[in-house]
This record gives structure tokens, sequence and C-alpha cells, in this order.
């Protein structure tokens, strides 16, 4: 048996990889399984953006893993700290000696008479290649392009004299005290930059083309800080996270129920944060609230910034950058020494890898997504991507779980594939995503599409799916289980191979 073949291989060792790794120690003790990892580091995302200010837009008690208390008393926690904890996770369950860094996967190829995947690796740093062969492979790379973030062409962007920077790619030895910075965006990114870097100094300019929904949420958490005197570190988690759960739930389903009552709310909170001379157009959105996500400042730290003068925001469109600046089309010239591009990211489903099943390319835009966690007709493959309207991990944790009793189903069994099939037609033409933000829109066709019903519909609602993920029965008409072999008590790999 080759060492580099695995029941399972992990793509990612970020956020979701790392939790479908706990998963596998806890649920599928006789798997097998390696993460192939293309950075140095664990954290994904956490260990990548660098930019003044990172943090969650997502309250940790429902971003932190369901099996993992976050103690420390930020509900909104920094970058670094994520990473830390996210990095504690896997040292804790045994996860860190099972991740192979330094391993970009380039190909991924479903072998049906072999039922298996090879899976093709280059070390980046020193062209070595290298391959992998699994059974089950579990997509957990994220939903954006690491290697580029999204930024348009400004007109004469070339004769700007200063730095032009994408937050993706901060420098780590910038130096912007007392230096006049512009922010272009409006979307989490930049409301976190702006108070970040006006605090230490630099005078910033938030230019946006239209506005986004800003809501504030308290930097700390009360309720908890208090039960924790009395009760065990792990229940006053599971009570913030039910009772945090719920509080976005119902803020989604009134901002689609009564869209007007929640805009009338947003808008009046921001107007007493900023006070009553302020210029609200700067924040009042075309669009009704959670028809793009909301951008969470910790206790308002943005409107504080702009109410004591320590930054400004301008909304107008960009005619052309200049040699000090930016001029605006009102005729207004932005002066800068910086100008930050907090134009978004590129999504990029499964890591950018090129899929193939027996030598056929897999098009995620030709196919859909079978309960938020599998691709149709694509055998013995996962994908984590979370919720748009709540945290990451909250779809992670019960993707994690769902995928766990599918394994152990094959496993009792002895199915050795397994293939979501769509016997009824059931493909729409709007994408998995149904959301209007930019960056969905780019990326439209490049996304799964959305079904007619289920187990095809991706229903961006926890309460949905938690029961058909953890409870629900694996077995239905559309899953397909097959290539079943004698079950024997051995784990998954020993069995394939006969021993």
């Amino acid at each position: 048996m080759s060492n580099n073949h695995f029941d399972v291989l992990i793509i990612g060792a970020g956020l979701s990889g790392i939790d479908a790794a706990v998963h596998l120690n806890r649920k599928c003790p006789n798997h097998t399984y390696a993460i192939l990892e293309r950075r140095e580091r664990i954290g994904g995302t956490w260990d990548l953006f660098k930019y003044p200010g990172i943090r969650s837009d997502s309250d940790m008690f429902t971003l932190g893993y369901s099996f993992k208390p976050w103690t420390q008393s930020r509900v909104l926690a920094d970058g670094a700290s994520i990473r830390e904890y996210v990095e504690e996770t896997a040292k804790e369950n045994g996860v860190t000696r099972h991740i192979r860094f330094g391993r970009k996967v380039m190909t991924a190829n479903w072998s049906s008479a072999d039922k298996r995947w090879t899976v093709e690796t280059t070390n980046e740093k020193t062209g070595e290649k290298e391959s992998f062969s699994a059974n089950f492979l579990f997509s957990c790379t994220g939903y954006y392009n690491y290697d580029q973030g999204f930024r348009p062409d400004f007109p004469n962007e070339e004769s700007f004299k200063g730095q032009i920077i994408h937050p993706q790619h901060w420098p780590e030895d910038l130096q912007y005290q007392g230096k006049k910075v512009v922010v272009i965006g409006s979307g989490a990114t930049a409301v976190t930059l702006v108070p970040a870097m006006a605090a230490k100094g630099a005078k910033v300019t938030m230019l946006q083309r239209s506005p986004t929904y800003v809501a504030t949420v308290p930097e700390m958490d009360p309720i908890s800080a208090g039960l924790r005197r009395f009760l065990p570190e792990m229940a006053v988690y599971r009570l913030a996270r039910a009772r945090n759960i719920g509080l976005q739930r119902m803020v989604f389903k009134l901002a689609k129920q009564r869209p007007k009552l929640v805009r009338r709310a947003l808008l009046a909170a921001a107007r007493r944060q900023l006070g009553e001379d302020y210029d609200m157009t700067h924040f009042r959105p075309s669009y009704n609230p959670w028809d793009e996500r909301l951008c969470a400042v910790p206790n308002g730290d943005l409107f504080k910034s702009l109410r004591k003068g320590e930054s400004e925001v301008v909304t107008d469109h960009i005619e052309r950058f200049t040699e000090n600046g930016i001029l605006l089309k009102s005729g207004k010239e932005l002066e800068a020494d910086i100008i930050i591009t907090a134009t978004g990211l590129n999504i990029q489903m499964l890591g950018g890898i090129q899929g193939t099943v027996d030598g056929k390319p897999v098009q995620p835009s030709e196919t859909m997504v079978y309960k938020g966690a599998m691709l149709k007709d694509v055998p013995n493959m996962a994908m984590i991507f979370g919720y748009t309207n709540s945290s990451w991990t909250l779809k992670a944790d019960l993707v994690c779980e769902y995928v766990c009793r599918v394994l152990n189903q094959m496993e009792k069994s002895g199915a050795q594939v397994v293939t979501p099939r769509d016997h009824e037609g059931c493909q729409d033409e709007g994408n998995f995503l149904g959301m209007q933000s930019g960056y969905i829109q780019r990326a439209n066709n490049e996304l799964p599409r959305q079904g007619t019903r289920a187990p095809w519909q991706v229903v961006q609602n926890y309460f949905y799916d938690l029961p058909r993920l953890r409870y629900g029965s694996v077995e239905d008409d559309v899953l397909e289980f097959s290539d079943f072999q004698p079950v024997k008590k051995k784990g998954l790999v020993a069995s394939l191979l006969g021993a």
C-alpha cells in the first residue's frame, strides 16, 4: 500500500479543513486521512489576510466549532486570534500530524475502474510534484481565489505616484501613519480598514460607489461573561451559540418579510451613532437589507471614527486616477498617498482545482449541489461552502457530520461508490447562492446551479439543514450507493485492497 493512499483526502487546512479532520477522528475512527495544504501554516483565510483590523464579521460563538468553546471575551475576533484558535484545535485533536504542507493541488481525477481519486500536487517552492490517491475527496478550500483579489482597472492609474494596494496582498512594512489614504469600497474589508487605519494616525477617506448597510454589534458579550462565573465553559458557549443562531435567523427572516421595517431600524441606529447633522445618503443603500450581506462593526467603531472626524465617507464614481489621487465624476479630487482597492474577492469553486471524472472535466456551472454538500454526478466527493447569511462554520459543522454519516454507511453496507443523481431534471437557471452581491454576480457562470426542489435546493437556513444533515436518513432516491463488496471488519482502505 502506497504511503500516499488514504480513505479520505481533505484539501485545505483552514477553518473548514480542520473541522473535517476532527469529525473524521471522532466519528470515522476506522478511516485514514490526510490534509493537503498549499500554505506552510494552518489557518487558510486567517493566515492569508494581514491588513489592519482584520477580524471576523460573524460572532465567534457561531464561527467557532461546535465542539470547542470560544473562550476569549471579544465577540468579533481579530484574525490572529482566529488562526490561533484553529491551530489549537488541530493540535488538541491530533490533526496536525496528518497535514502535508506546501502541496498545491493541481488536478483531481476520479477513476471508475479503480474506484478512487488520484490527486496531483506541486510544491511551489521546490517544483516537486507528488501524487496522492483516496477513496473519498473532501474539498475544504474556501470560496475565493487566494492568488488574486478582485480589482477593476481604473482609468489612468499608472499616473498615480503613490502606492496602490489590494488588502489581500498587504505589505508587512507599510507605513501609513500621517498619510492620506483612500479606501475604495464599502464592504466588510473597507469598514474594517477605515477605523483601524484612522486610529493609527492615517487620514482616511472611504470612497464608495454606493452605500452598504452597516450594523453595530457589541464587542463583548456581558451575558456570557456573567454566566462564566458559575457555569462550565462549554455550557456557556452552547447557550451563546444557540442564542446567536436564533438571533441571526430572526433578523434575516424579518429582513425578508418586513424589509422596510428592518431598513428603518438599521438607518435609525446609524443616525443615532453618527449624529443628527451627518449626511445619511452615505449609509442609505438602494437595495433591501440582506439582498447583500450586512456589514457588522464592533461597538460602532466606524461610526465613532466618522463622528470624531478621523475619517470620512465619499459617495461618488471614479473618473480617473491622477498623479496625486483620484478625480471623481463630480469634479472633486481626492488627494492620496496610498490608495487601497478594497473592491472584493474573486469567487473560486474547489480551490481552482481542475477536477475530472473518468477524464471528463467537472464544470461546477453545469452541476447542482446535493444537500449543500455534494455535486451531481461526481462520485465520492463532498465540499464545504458555508452560509452567506450566517456564520460559515455552522454549515461546515453540519456538512462534516453528514459526510461522516455517508462514509459510515458505505463502510456498513460495503458500497465503494456514492454519487448524487438527478433523475427528475431539477436544475434551475440561477446559481446556488442567490444573492445580489457583486462578487457573487461576477462568478455566476462558474457557480453550481440551484435546484427546483429538495434535495437540490441550497437553503441558507441552519434550522432547515440541521434535521436533514444531522438526523435525516442518508439513503434516499437521489444518493446512489453502488459497487458493493463483502463487508469486512476492517478499515475502508484495507477492505478496498482485499487485505
